[in-house]
């Protein structure tokens, strides 16, 4: 029993020793509460207010990534990329209208607006988007003299909001969009602060000059999809149905939506997942409103099926396209054809490394600038400040956004002709596997290696 007594207390001063000597452990942080987390409470705290910023959603979600495709070998032929051609031009619009959209390449250039973006910027994007063979859109704000001039194709966006709208420039356009909703925040409205609102952004949106503007989160003159059909009606004989009328969607509810705005009179549906970019929103809006963009479109590709009009109504998808995959995998899910937002701005130059000291003077990095809603950009392409927006070469940067399209247009091709596709818009669902249960899921496609759809 002393024995025994004497052999523990021998082992409690041992244990002590070592407790005392040991190696302290890696620090493991809360998966709940993480850094990212507990900053943003700090900085609630701090300041008061919600934090505003541009950009789209950066957490991880199911994206395209998430898919690859099942290139032809025996049971399939593939197509040889020297001497096959794989087409890529399509017509947009072509239910109603008597001058459909004909862009040479599926993907087209998202609204974003005069004040959210310089005059240099939009001219930027009109110049890029005409060498490239496809459109540029206006976004909240109005038509400005320099896209028009260097848009060959130009559509024209109608918003809740109505700032900037005018008659006579709908009658300029090629193409119109009906903003229901934005995947950014869908149930919100845009934001332009104070700072980036000076005489001309002011004049063209009839409002003071320095006072934030907050856009309407829905249009003020109707409240449904019979109210929708009236507007479409009113716009057709503004442009004497020449034409086409697109409706804009946030991805929610992507089957309900597409069928009301088919049953309207919408030519072409854009649906814009929860990972499309923004000028400035709520943080809590852009990681939390809306749904995936890999999510929304076998429903949107459904609405369509159900009210046999896939392909006669065109789907345009949107919200985190970055690449050619990312476009030849939206097409193989259905679409007919992308629409690039922040991508275009990172093509003219945004968040380019040449402006790190720039940057780090904000408090941030080349690659993390988000604060859009500043009009501090380096870069010149999202201010309104005469000294930053000089920094951007419209000439130059339109060059780099029509490389960009010609890059991620051959990437897709090159992905297309590996499945045996004489044209992009052939490829389909069987063209597909995915890596993720989740993804598999969302995109309806079987889990690699299986031919188990989850849900089926």
């Amino acid at each position: 029993m002393l024995k025994s007594i004497k052999k523990d207390k021998l082992m409690t001063k041992k244990n002590k020793k070592l407790k005392t000597n040991s190696v302290s452990t890696l620090p493991i942080f809360s998966q709940t509460f993480t850094p990212e987390v507990n900053a943003e409470i700090r900085r609630a705290a701090t300041t008061g207010i919600y934090d505003i910023r541009g950009g789209g959603s950066k957490r991880r979600v199911p994206h395209f990534d998430d898919l690859l495709f099942l290139g032809a070998s025996m049971s399939r032929y593939p197509l040889e990329g020297y001497r096959e051609k794989c087409e890529t031009a399509l017509k947009l619009g072509t239910r109603n209208a008597e001058n459909p959209l004909e862009i040479d390449i599926p993907i087209t250039i998202a609204g974003m607006s005069f004040g959210a973006l310089s005059a240099q910027a939009k001219e930027a994007l009109g110049r890029g988007a005409s060498l490239a063979g496809t459109s540029t859109t206006t976004g909240d704000g109005g038509m400005t003299k320099e896209e028009r001039k260097h848009s060959s194709k130009l559509i024209y966006q109608y918003l809740p909001s109505r700032y900037g709208m005018n008659p006579d420039d709908l009658k300029k356009a090629d193409a119109i969009e009906i903003v229901v909703g934005q995947g950014a925040k869908p149930g919100g409205g845009g934001m332009l602060l104070g700072q980036k609102i000076n005489d001309r952004v002011a004049k063209m949106r009839t409002l003071p000059r320095g006072i934030d503007q907050r856009s309407a989160c829905r249009h003020p003159d109707w409240t449904g999809p019979d109210d929708l059909e009236i507007k479409i009606i009113e716009l057709r004989e503004i442009t004497q149905w020449k034409i086409p009328i697109f409706v804009k969607i946030g991805a929610t509810r992507p089957f309900y939506d597409t069928s009301l705005a088919i049953k309207a009179g919408a030519d072409a549906i854009v649906i814009d997942g929860m990972q499309g970019g923004t000028a400035a929103t709520q943080d809590i809006f852009i990681e939390h409103v809306g749904i995936p963009t890999l999510a929304c479109i076998r429903s949107s590709v459904d609405a369509l099926q159900e009210q046999k009009l896939h392909r006669e109504v065109q789907l345009i998808v949107s919200g985190g396209i970055r690449n050619g995959a990312d476009v030849a995998k939206a097409l193989a899910l259905g679409a007919d054809a992308v629409s690039i937002g922040t991508a275009a701005l990172i093509a003219l130059g945004d968040n380019d490394p040449k402006w790190q000291r720039d940057y780090e003077k904000l408090g941030t990095t080349a690659g993390a600038f988000d604060d859009w809603h500043e009009g501090n950009d380096p870069a010149g392409i999202t201010t309104q400040d005469p000294k930053l927006s000089k920094r951007l070469n419209p000439k130059e940067a339109g060059k780099r956004l029509s490389n960009y399209l010609k890059v991620i247009t051959l990437e897709a091709q090159t992905l297309a002709r590996a499945c045996g596709k004489s044209h992009l818009r052939n490829l389909e669902p069987e063209d597909l596997c995915a890596l993720t249960v989740e993804s598999a899921a969302m995109a309806r496609v079987p889990l690699a290696g299986t031919t188990w759809i989850p849900g089926s």
